[in-house]
């Protein structure tokens, strides 16, 4: 379990999750797909108390209406017809430990409500028990569309987002990481040699120029699988042109024009990522700074496919 990353608002996002795991309250991480959510929760459930307990993870969207109560809490022997024997729930498997809930917005209302009463108590009540039992759980939730949008929506349980959201994070995407991707490429090629025996290949100067500049929409999961595909699949030592996954991907500059651009291109990123992160995100104040007019560097923003939200501390 590893956490890869040096920009601010990665270290940030990394000491906010060093300090929840002191806590045993609920944490809500926040964050796009692929930003590493679950290894977010396990650094949590890792550093704190109860670290030598058990970490069970379910994922809400893949748990059927009809069945939510019986994988979370349990049954008895002869709750149900093909029930011929008592199974613990979920619940009960993360006994002194974590509880992670991916895609907590995907649960049904009934699911939501059985979840609400959990956590109002921590008592549960297996399937055709007769009694309900107590549980010492941590639950980590997390999601990667807006809570609150959907609360006011009424597609999600105000009581319940207030339940989970006591301590939050939101994961920055990758593309607001600046160094980031060029770290975590290389951190991928160790991990590539040391799984399948193979010599350690090497990033070329304009993949990681590419590297810097593409937008990632796939998050940290898109370029591990792009750097484990390419390290399977190229011959080469040096990692210099991906021609099968991005055509685009460090494509070789033929003329000084061209050269003259990408410069400019990768000079402009790597200055609004920086400008953005010391701002926190407020464009107004990242042109002050800049001694540049606000509409003209919101469009040199939105040119480079950057989000201003992404940079909030």
């Amino acid at each position: 379990m590893e956490l890869v990353g040096q920009s601010p608002l990665f270290l940030a996002a990394t000491r906010s999750l060093v300090r929840m795991a002191r806590f045993d309250v609920p944490v809500l991480i926040e964050g796009e797909t692929g930003t590493g959510k679950e290894l977010a929760a396990r650094v949590v459930h890792y550093q704190g108390a109860n670290a030598n307990r058990p970490f069970i993870p379910v994922n809400c969207g893949a748990l059927p209406e009809t069945l939510v109560e019986n994988e979370l809490f349990g049954h008895e022997r002869g709750a149900y017809t093909d029930a011929r024997e008592s199974r613990p729930g979920m619940v009960a498997l993360a006994e002194g430990g974590t509880l992670f809930l991916d895609e907590i917005d995907a649960l049904s209302a009934k699911a939501q409500v059985a979840m609400l009463r959990f956590l109002q108590d921590q008592r549960y009540r297996p399937l055709g028990a007769a009694a309900d039992r107590r549980a010492n759980v941590r639950v980590i939730a997390a999601t990667n569309r807006d809570l609150e949008h959907l609360v006011d929506r009424g597609e999600f349980r105000s009581d319940l987002f207030f339940r989970i959201k006591i301590l939050f994070v939101n994961l920055p995407p990758l593309r607001a990481r600046a160094g980031d991707a060029t770290l975590l490429a290389e951190h991928f090629l160790n991990e590539c040699a040391r799984r399948f025996h193979q010599p350690r290949k090497r990033l070329g100067t304009q993949t990681q120029l590419w590297l810097e500049s593409y937008h990632w929409p796939g998050n940290v999961r898109e370029l591990e699988n792009l750097i484990v595909r390419e390290c399977l699949m190229t011959d080469s030592r040096e990692l210099a042109c991906v021609s099968h996954s991005l055509p685009t991907l460090a494509r070789p500059i033929t003329s000084y024009a061209a050269a003259k651009a990408a410069a400019v291109a990768d000079f402009e990123r790597r200055f609004l990522r920086e400008l953005l992160t010391r701002a926190s995100g407020n464009v107004t104040r990242a042109a002050a700074e800049a001694g540049k007019d606000r509409r003209a560097l919101g469009r040199l923003v939105k040119k480079h496919g950057l989000r201003s939200n992404d940079f909030r501390l």
